[in-house]
């Protein structure tokens, strides 16, 4: 669940505390550590696409060098990670480079420059690889000058949370969300899970066509999240998600920037408006005791509100992404969908395939050294961002056999789609459930589901750390009403199997 963020950053000895960077759940013992994250940049207009709708050389000689003056003339020129080829699909390039090596100089739409981890092995050991810290202090000028970064005093208000801690700070916080996030837990709420989804559901129209974003996925992983973290429904009717798009932030000159700051301010008060609620509203949910922490002084102002606006923001838009692009790749491949539809029993599997097979959280967030060190072979500056490619990773030939196919009997499947370390994503178990809730019940309610579009015309969102798209056009035959056909376990409406197949690299 991370949101680049974003949840990632959402950012180790041999058995790490878990991990965001896009979300919340502690680690049971059988889970592979694994990870994501939230910080998504739009890519301004300033910079050109150009990328040749083939596929981007890992290194054009076309693209300029933007290379700052006090960077040695020896860097290789970077590669340019953006325009809408490579949003549609970034895969054939991410190849390129990992056969060509691990770590790569690449550009983003924002001119922040940064070195990319690809391959599985060096992700693996760059997200478990203590010098690397998340604190954006770390950052040297020429990173700060140009990352597209939260503007202050925003900064500092609201993006002290997990993704942008190191420990000790961060296995302090972390300590005070995982308990609402564990594997069991999220196993009894299931069924009020399942209600939510059959819910939306019957709000979508009795034949198609259908938006199954805007319709379905931009609201049901929003209501669940509520349930886990006790967020009123009052206050949840009225969260405006495109505040979650402050995780995009514009520089000050972009003509964009006046609606951003609109929204951040938004974002800020429906915080403060939670925080006073729960103050004078306590109950045994996540949200009364990250309040009380604070009363305690276990946790200043600025860490309550980061932590409140990590768990809005980051706890949906990835889970949002991620069933539309598991739903995409089912899509693309009809003989699994119908398997799926006819096997319900697959869906832990499927699930786990779908995440690796294209995962929502496609880049983690900003890492950095804090001196000059060697990262695979390559000397990286202290203070230069690092970012690793989970989306490289989960395709490498060398870790998975046969990697660019969809295959729901892979085993084992320790794929980095949640992360890995001490960063691990928290909310991985909710978001396993979320999507064997989600695509199961979309399959069993909707009989001739399928893309009411080609397949070119869906548009992705041009979030630089994350992979989804704001509109799923579909058709089916008609809607069936929640129970019919019995299926998906347990006797009773689409319930889904247990979470419990999870493990532990």
């Amino acid at each position: 669940m991370t949101i680049q963020e974003p949840l990632p950053a959402m950012e180790p000895d041999a058995r790490p505390e878990p991990r965001p960077e896009s979300l919340l759940e502690s680690r049971p013992e059988s889970l592979p550590e694994s990870r994501p994250e939230s910080l998504l940049e739009p890519r301004p207009e300033s910079l050109p696409e150009s990328r040749p709708e083939s596929l981007l050389e890992p290194r054009p000689e076309s693209l300029p060098e933007s290379r700052p003056e006090s960077l040695p003339e020896s860097l290789p020129a970077p590669v340019l990670l953006t325009g809408c080829p490579y949003k549609a699909d970034p895969y054939p390039l991410y190849e390129q480079m990992r056969e060509a090596g691990p770590v790569h100089r690449v550009l983003f739409p924002s001119g922040v420059q940064a070195w990319l981890v690809t391959g599985y092995d060096a992700a693996h050991s760059a997200l478990n690889d203590d010098r690397l810290g998340k604190d954006h202090d770390r950052g040297n000028d020429r990173w700060r000058a140009r990352a597209s970064i939260m503007p202050e005093p925003q900064h500092s208000q609201l993006q002290v949370h997990l993704l942008h801690q190191d420990p000790p700070k961060h296995t302090r916080m972390r300590r005070l969300v995982t308990d609402a996030f564990t594997p069991r837990r999220i196993e009894q709420l299931r069924p009020r899970f399942q209600e939510l989804a059959d819910a939306a559901v019957d709000d979508l129209p009795e034949t198609g066509p259908a938006d199954l974003v805007t319709g379905f996925a931009a609201h049901f992983p929003f209501q669940v999240l509520a349930e886990v973290i006790g967020l009123p429904q009052d206050l949840a009717a009225r969260f405006d998600r495109d505040w979650g798009k402050v995780v995009q932030p514009v520089g000050p000159t972009d003509p964009g920037r006046p609606l951003y700051e609109h929204r951040l301010h938004g974002l800020q008060s429906y915080i403060a408006e939670v925080v006073a609620h729960k103050r004078e509203h306590w109950d045994d949910d996540l949200l009364s005791r990250l309040v009380v922490a604070r009363d305690r002084r276990e946790l200043s102002h600025e860490e309550l509100d980061s932590m409140i606006f990590q768990l809005l923001v980051a706890g949906q838009e990835p889970v949002t992404n991620q069933i539309a692009t598991a739903l995409i790749a089912l899509f693309r491949h009809e003989d699994q969908l119908a398997r799926l539809r006819d096997n319900p029993d697959l869906l832990p599997g499927a699930v786990e395939e779908l995440l690796r097979y294209d995962s929502a959280f496609e880049l983690t967030t900003w890492r950095f050294f804090d001196k000059d060190s060697d990262l695979h072979g390559t000397e990286v500056p202290a203070g230069d961002s690092v970012i690793v490619s989970l989306c490289a990773a989960n395709r490498d030939p060398r870790r998975f056999s046969d990697p660019d196919i969809l295959d729901f009997d892979r085993s084992p499947n320790p794929h980095l789609a949640f992360g890995h370390g001490i960063h691990f994503c928290p909310g991985a178990a909710l978001a396993r459930a979320e999507l064997q809730i989600a695509l199961g019940t979309l399959l069993a309610r909707l009989p001739g589901l399928h893309l009411a579009i080609e397949d070119e015309d869906i548009e992705w969102i041009p979030a630089v750390l994350g992979r989804g798209t704001g509109h799923l056009p579909v058709g089916y035959d008609r809607r069936l009403r929640a129970g019919f056909p019995a299926v998906f376990g347990r006797g009773r409406g689409t319930g889904h199997p247990p979470v419990g197949h999870e493990r532990r690299l």
